[in-house]
């Protein structure tokens, strides 16, 4: 029977971060088959875990698609679960998981809006997060003041922050009004440091008065997603999503299947009704 580490099956069916499930362990509150859990320790499907009184068995490393929503997170809202300034968090607002939970891809901070992906696979999440897979960003940006052309060549070929050298892959400047005092441009980055954004911009003398994410990978922000609601990813695009950082799940058929039917019958019943209608205002 295959075995795993256990904060890497953990983190697969979402209980939370690899780094956070490791904390836990060290802390000893995870208990694995009735003993203190060690980290790195071998687990197997049917092994048993205890988590703040919580029971998870361990499943076999399923091929079956994940969960995976789009969530438009509104300026104000924190990515944490849990706030000590009891602000509004996102996860208020999403649909409830019965054997898992939702593990966000990456973070937005309080005064930035838009696209955040969530999914109730850890390590499809901790993939799309890794720098090493260079999955892209894009950002609908607005500034106090235009950006000179010298100022855009030093965002794309990089700027010096307090933590490192940073570049966008792209500015864009979508703004037709050039004597506008905000201006509106899209960037690409690959990576997602804490504000970087915000920082990029800043270094070269420029302040962001709004921040929007648009993007991220494959999956765009629909101009009709509004904020504070949440939408399923079609399982086309949680494919292509997976493949980007070399993961390969298969979609249920019968699920597909079943869905089907489900929606040509609901289509038939609402025609029938329809007719039925219409039947009656004819006479």
């Amino acid at each position: 029977m295959n075995t795993e580490r256990i904060q890497k099956a953990l983190a697969r069916q979402g209980l939370g971060s690899r780094r956070q499930i490791e904390s836990w362990i060290s802390e000893g509150k995870i208990m694995l088959n009735g003993e203190t859990a060690t980290v790195g320790a071998a687990v197997k499907a049917g092994d048993t875990v205890m988590f703040n009184g919580r029971r998870v068995i361990i499943k076999e490393q399923a091929t079956s698609l994940p969960k995976v929503i789009a969530y438009h997170k509104p300026v104000g809202e924190v990515c944490s679960r849990n706030d000590p300034e009891g602000r509004t968090t996102i996860y208020e607002n999403l649909p409830q998981l019965k054997q898992s939970r939702w593990i966000s891809i990456g973070r937005l901070d309080l005064n930035t809006a838009g696209l955040l992906l969530l999914t109730d696979n850890g390590e499809l999440a901790n993939r799309l997060m890794h720098p090493s897979h260079q999955i892209a960003r894009e950002y609908a940006v607005r500034t106090l003041g235009r950006a000179s052309a010298d100022a855009i060549k030093q965002l794309t070929h990089g700027v010096q922050l307090e933590d490192g050298k940073a570049r966008f892959e792209e500015v864009v400047d979508t703004d037709p009004d050039a004597q506008a005092v905000n201006h509106w441009y899209h960037v690409v980055l690959m990576e997602g440091k804490n504000r970087e954004v915000r920082r990029m911009w800043e270094a070269v003398g420029l302040q962001v008065s709004r921040l929007m994410r648009v993007r991220y990978g494959n999956i765009i922000l629909p101009k009709n997603h509004r904020a504070g609601r949440v939408k399923e990813v079609p399982d086309k695009k949680i494919i292509e999503l997976a493949a980007l950082v070399g993961l390969e799940f298969e979609i249920d058929e019968s699920k597909v299947e079943s869905n089907f039917k489900t929606s040509r019958a609901n289509r038939a019943q609402k025609s029938h009704k329809n007719n039925q209608s219409h039947k009656r205002r004819s006479r």
